[in-house]
């Protein structure tokens, strides 16, 4: 039999491997590898054709998706497929796989181009992602694809004091740092992480350490070039046309230097369209037999406005609104501001508002996700929209893209470390951030709004959390980082590096290099200058609402939590949880039940919550010695009558002591269904429950009942017992 014939290299990784091969699957593709790391396996693509229009963008396409056969799971679905929307993780992951590969295209390129990564194996513990991430380089480097990599990734942790490389599943668990990074050889240009509070120089340091261990990556994508590799195809660049060049520059650079200046981001925009409409006039007169030549005047003046803007920034070290490098905008807060939300907060900076609320819900409000290690929850939810009127847009409403994802993400991170644990606060918590103006970082206006829309519901976070977004001008050698960076200047910048923390270290860091490489001392000087901006306007948010609300608002469940015995939990329930459904429509209220008799009520308000409280214990009641209690007869038998006198509890009442005189058939007195007042006359250390109706009887006659003595309280030498127990009629029942 013929054997496959593939090319493999295997880059040592800590006690394990990482095995890339070539040769197996997909060989159609322009180029493709799958990627292993212990039993996880993902297959990446790439693949291109040529486009039957004319584009002015790379139309490049990143997918990233899970199929549950990888961890020999059947999706839960209606359809039992993979099917519909991507996941919150898969486009998250498509975003990571296509961030640090889309600036290594010429520019020119304009074929379609698609990279797909494909988890078929899952061993659960080891991450596909970064697996996913070093396939899509590899598979374009060797293809026809032109693209100027290698690059590859790997994810850092961090745990006593020791970094950790790709650490797994259950490391990570105790990591305090998840960190993915991506590298060339000659630097890092993308970093995506959470961590547990740790220092700037900490994090300075784990960027450095993390881009050390790309080599052995990056050398096994370069052997494989050499033995596979394809010829690339060659893209033209567009040609520049030197005379429009310096036509636009002659008419426009005056009037865009002072449209430039001009602080105002709506009233910049306006100014700027001024000048570009008296230039297209200019032009069009100008080139009147050749109009097709001024197509590429959009491209030229935003060629002028970034050096416009990156000189007066390097020379006169003012930015585009008039700040200096490392001042942080106007900042005007508020809480409180909708009535019935349960926490609502405005934080403005700049140009830059987000309208950011909290909302408190059950445990059953968590959001129940299906992944390769199986059925999971997450009790906090943070969700960023960007409405087309925060931009002065007028465009369809769409579902939440990629973007609105991310920068949901990224704010998640930030404050899911200050949350108060589950079971101190068992409410699940979602916010939600609409972006209502944008000019530079909405995403840390998100973590600002966010932690003050926390407080303002009475969320016990352990600290506040704030997020700056910085920036980079770098001209020759020399490099200037700038503080709570516009949106312009993210544009016209080479770095953008969103960092959230509290004051005593970072959270959450999201960083784009859009150059070479930055030294790592511009790092550590733009996580530090990050410090000082965030303590800035940590003050402000302490200023304002220096705790959380020491109560909850009067619209937020209110809950309770009720334990009752293991063995009642399925009376609570009732069949076919008819009991459970009663409770809840009849307060409005959500039960939470747990295996160990632990009962979580939340309830619209105090008084529902009292009523739930009420008809849950009604099922757990414990009979008392000597109460009397009106049951329901359950069972007969010749011995006696079992009787309900509590929602699932039971009781004997035996046949002597059913009525004032002697019963010989325990029907002529009582019959199942019948309703009967009884009284508990011992409770043996069993549970079982002996009750009497003959009692009852004769108090009401005014005669003295028989004390009956508890068994469990009984000599056991007065017990009767052997040769010595009554029989048959002697106990006051028939002879069986």
């Amino acid at each position: 039999m013929a054997a496959f014939q593939t090319t493999r290299r295997t880059i040592p990784m800590g006690d394990s491997e990482i095995i890339i091969e070539h040769g197996k699957l997909a060989l159609q593709a322009s180029g493709a590898v799958t990627v292993q790391w212990g039993d996880t396996v993902v297959l990446v693509t790439a693949t291109h054709q040529a486009l039957d229009r004319v584009v002015d963008f790379l139309p490049l396409t990143c997918n990233y998706q899970e199929m549950l056969y990888s961890a020999g799971r059947v999706p839960g679905n209606y359809f039992r497929r993979e099917v519909g929307r991507p996941s919150e993780h898969e486009t998250l992951t498509s975003r990571l796989m296509d961030r640090p590969i889309r600036p290594l295209f010429p520019k020119g390129c304009t074929n379609e181009i698609q990279v797909i990564a494909t988890v078929i194996s899952s061993d659960k513990e080891r991450s596909a992602d970064i697996l996913a991430m070093l396939g899509a380089s590899t598979a374009l480097h060797i293809s026809e694809i032109p693209f100027a990599g290698p690059i590859a990734a790997i994810r850092v942790g961090y745990r006593d004091g020791k970094f950790l490389l790709n650490p797994t599943a259950t490391e990570l668990a105790t990591s305090q740092l998840n960190m993915i990074l991506a590298g060339s050889r000659d630097a890092v240009v993308m970093v995506e992480g959470g961590a547990q509070f740790l220092s700037e120089d900490i994090m300075t340091e784990a960027v450095a350490w993390g881009h050390a261990q790309l080599g052995p990556l990056l050398d096994a994508q370069e052997e494989l070039r050499k033995e596979l590799g394809r010829e690339k195809f060659t893209v033209t660049p567009p040609t520049e046309d030197t005379e429009l060049i310096e036509a636009v520059a002659g008419l426009a650079t005056a009037p865009l230097t002072e449209a430039l200046a001009v602080p105002g981001k709506m009233d910049r925009r306006d100014a700027k369209k001024k000048v570009k409409q008296n230039l297209m006039e200019a032009l069009m007169a100008k080139y009147a037999e050749t109009p097709e030549r001024i197509r590429g005047v959009g491209e030229i003046m935003e060629k002028l406005e970034k050096k416009i803007v990156r000189q007066r920034i390097m020379t006169d070290k003012i930015r585009i609104d008039g700040r200096d490098l490392t001042t942080v905008r106007p900042l005007i807060m508020e809480v409180g501001f909708l009535p019935r939300t349960h926490g609502s907060a405005i934080f403005t900076r700049g140009e830059t508002k987000a309208l950011c609320t909290c909302t408190l819900g059950s445990t059953r409000d968590e959001q129940r996700i299906e992944t390769l290690a199986g059925d999971t929850s997450r009790r906090f939810l943070m969700h960023y929209n960007f409405p087309p009127y925060s931009v002065g847009e007028a465009r369809m409403l769409r579902a939440p893209g990629r973007r609105e994802i991310g920068h949901g993400a990224l704010s998640e991170r930030a404050l899911n470390p200050v949350l108060p644990e589950p079971d101190a606060f068992p409410f699940t918590i979602r916010v939600v951030s609409d972006i209502m103006e944008s000019n530079g970082s909405s995403s840390m206006a998100s973590v600002c709004g966010g932690t003050l829309a926390l407080m303002d519901a009475g969320v016990p976070i352990k600290t506040p959390i704030a997020g700056i977004a910085m920036g980079l001008i770098k001209e020759g050698d020399e490099y200037l980082v700038l503080t709570d960076i516009l949106g312009d200047e993210d544009h016209l910048g080479d770095m953008d590096f969103k960092v959230a923390g509290s004051r005593d270290g970072v959270t959450s860091i999201q960083m784009d290099i859009k150059i070479a490489g930055i030294p790592a001392e511009v790092m550590q000087k733009a996580l530090h200058q990050a410090k000082d901006a965030r303590v800035h306007i940590l003050d402000q948010m302490e200023a304002l609402i220096a705790a959380p609300r020491g109560e909850l608002s009067k619209f937020a469940p209110q809950m309770d939590i009720v334990h009752i015995s293991q063995d009642k939990i399925r009376e609570v329930i009732g069949p076919g949880g008819k009991n459970i459904k009663a409770i809840c429509e009849a307060t409005k209220a959500d039960i939470d039940i747990d295996d160990s008799g632990k009962i979580s009520i939340f309830a619209p308000d105090s008084v529902s919550l009292a009523k739930a409280r009420e008809m849950v214990l009604y099922y757990d009641q414990k009979a008392e010695l000597n109460k009397d209690y009106d049951g329901i007869v359950k069972k007969i038998m010749d011995f006696g009558a079992f009787i309900e006198i509590l929602p699932g509890l039971e009781g004997l009442c035996h046949i002597s002591q059913l009525a004032r005189d002697r019963v010989n058939v325990v029907t002529d007195v009582v019959q199942e269904g019948d309703a009967i007042r009884v009284r508990v006359i011992d409770i043996e250390p069993s549970g079982r429950i002996k009750l009497s109706r003959k009692a009852i009887i004769l108090e009401e006659l005014g005669e003295e009942p028989e004390p009956v003595q508890p068994r469990s309280d009984r000599p056991r030498s007065d017990r009767p017992r052997g040769g010595d127990r009554p029989r048959g009629g002697d106990r006051g029942g028939p002879r069986r």
